[in-house]
This record gives structure tokens, sequence and C-alpha cells, in this order.
């Protein structure tokens, strides 16, 4: 079969996974295992446009001691809001810092559509572009919820991959099967990956899928912190135009961990996220000295602004403001 043939393929199979989607059934190909920062840059950056969208996290470490770097197909916007080009940039951009060393990464392909997949002759490049530095250190890529699509793309890249590279992929039909290299419990999942887990595990044990009928979302706390608008948050809060999360944890990183190596680019445990989230919305202090951690508040003041339903350089503005602080100095 010719490459162009395996294209077209390719691009059947991914339509396939889109319908199964919409229909709640999700599709998988038990593929065998072969033989053998991230988005937290300043406004300023010059990947920002692309970091903002948090399909590049640093996610702690393997078993192994290795830095582990997830790549998150379900963050990816469509294609025409997306520069693959800068996207190629900013990946060598964040690789440029652990290739030096063994590193290791995680690719949730879920959530890739023909919406926002880049073309294949994008995906040729990137791979030329990735010369003996990068593939070196390369200890091991995950590759979680394969399909069809993935095992026809292998096909048409064979020619390409050596051997040796291909020693280095393991595909995980499941996120358990993580467990068993990383440390799973820093690994940032985004929820739409876990649902999709959850529904392949279902379909795997013949259990039904879960009702349609879901219960109306509950009204935020008068606490809330995380998921709710900085208005709502300003009106619950006396008019203070600072919300409390972001206030205690910029004060605390102004006090002890601005002489701090990688802030803002560290992991920390999910579970410990979650606690002083739901601290926070529900109104109760946070100690960050009892976490002993000088990365948590800075990933809590992360998340905060990730959850924003509205990000503080708003869609609207963006362009302006872009406008603005490219405008030189002495014009100010």
């Amino acid at each position: 079969m010719s490459g162009t043939d395996l294209e077209a393929l390719a691009e059947i199979e991914l339509r396939k996974d889109e319908e199964a989607s919409v229909l709640g059934v999700p599709r998988m190909s038990l593929l065998p295992t072969p033989a053998c920062e991230d988005s937290a840059l300043g406004r300023d950056h010059p990947y920002y446009d692309v970091a903002r969208h948090g399909i590049l996290q640093l996610a702690g470490d393997d078993n192994s001691g290795r830095r582990v770097i997830t790549f998150s197909c379900c963050r990816m916007p469509p294609s025409h809001e997306l520069n693959h080009s800068r996207l190629l940039g900013y990946l060598k951009y964040t690789l440029d810092q652990y290739v030096e060393n063994d590193y290791t990464i995680v690719y949730f392909h879920y959530g890739l559509t023909s919406r926002n997949k880049p073309s294949f002759n994008w995906l040729q490049s990137a791979y030329k572009e990735f010369g003996r530095k990068y593939k070196k250190n390369l200890k091991a890529l995950y590759v979680v919820h394969p399909t069809n699509f993935i095992k026809i793309l292998w096909a048409i890249f064979k020619p390409l991959i050596s051997h040796k590279f291909g020693k280095k992929v393991t595909y995980c039909n499941y996120l358990s099967e993580l467990r068993q290299h990383l440390k799973y419990d820093q690994l940032m999942i985004p929820p739409e990956v876990i649902r999709h887990d959850e529904k392949l595990q279902n379909m795997r044990l013949g259990r039904p899928p879960p009702s349609v009928k879901t219960p109306p979302p509950r009204p935020p706390l008068p606490t809330q912190q995380f998921g709710v608008s900085l208005k709502y948050i300003r009106d619950k809060n006396k008019g203070e135009l600072i919300p409390p999360v972001m206030k205690e944890t910029v004060t605390y990183l102004k006090d002890k961990g601005l002489r701090s190596e990688g802030l803002f680019r560290r992991s920390a445990s999910v579970q410990t996220i979650k606690e002083i989230q739901r601290l926070y919305n529900q109104g109760k202090p946070v100690n960050f000295d009892d976490y002993n951690d000088i990365h948590v508040p800075a990933i809590i003041l992360k998340t905060f602004l990730r959850e924003l339903p509205q990000p503080l350089l708003t869609f609207e503005a963006y362009e302006q403001i872009l406008g603005i602080i490219s405008i030189p100095g002495e014009h100010l």
C-alpha cells in the first residue's frame, strides 16, 4: 500500500474515532507493546500563544528518576487557531531544557481529531527536526489510548524510524498501565482523558455506559475560588479585586520562594492539589508551611489561573495586548 493510500486510510480511521466518540462508544486498538513546564510561561514569552493551551506539561519524574513531559492532544485547539510551525518551535524549546539528561514522554492520544490534527507533511518534518540529541536521551515514549490511527501512522513513518527508537515506544491501552512505569500521582492528566479511560474500562468489563442523565450542576459555594469567574470572587469578597488564593500564593512565593530553582516548573501530588483546592473553596485557611514544598503554592496559582472560565488575558483583548507589549520601550 502506498504512502498516499495509508494517509487516506488514517484519515478514515480518525473520523471513525470521532463518530464513535459522538455516540459514546470509544474505539481502541489493543496494540502490542513493541519488543524490547510548560504552560506557565509569562504572557511576554515568545511562545506564550502556544503554551497557554497547556498541551505540554512537565509531570515530575518516572520510576527511574527521569523527567516526564506529557503531550495532551485533547488540549490542541482547531488547526486554524494554532500555528503548527510555532507548536514545533515550542516543542523544541521545551525539550531543549531536558535533552542533555535522560527524559520520558507520555503522549495522550485521546482528543486528536480531523479538526486539530497537524498535516502528515508537518509530522514528517517534525520527526526530522528532532535529531540525535533529542532521540539519544529519550528513554521511553508512552502512547496512551492508541487507536488504529496510530497503527497506520506507524506504518507510514516506519521507513523513517530506526529499530532502536522503535524499542523505546510502549503502548498503554489504559491509564492504569502507566503505574508500573511512572509516579502516577504526579501526572496532571486532563479530565477528558480520565473520562475516556473510564469508558474504555467499562466497555472492557461489559458494564453498561453511564446514564446520559446527569444531575444539574451545583451552584458554587460563596467561598468558591476555583472554576468561577473573577467577578464572582470579587462580589463574594466584598469587592476585593485580588482573589484570596492569588494574594496568598503570591505573598508566600515572594517571601520564601524567589530564590528557588524551577519555580512554576515542578509538579506535585494531585491529591495535595485537590486537598488545597477543597480548603480554598470551603473558605478554610491554608498554611503552605505544612506541605514543606515551595513548589506547591506555585502550582496552586497556576491551577487557579488555568481553571478560570475566562483567562486574565481575555480572548477578545489578546491581539490588542500583544500589540501593546510589542511597542518599543522608548515609545511608552
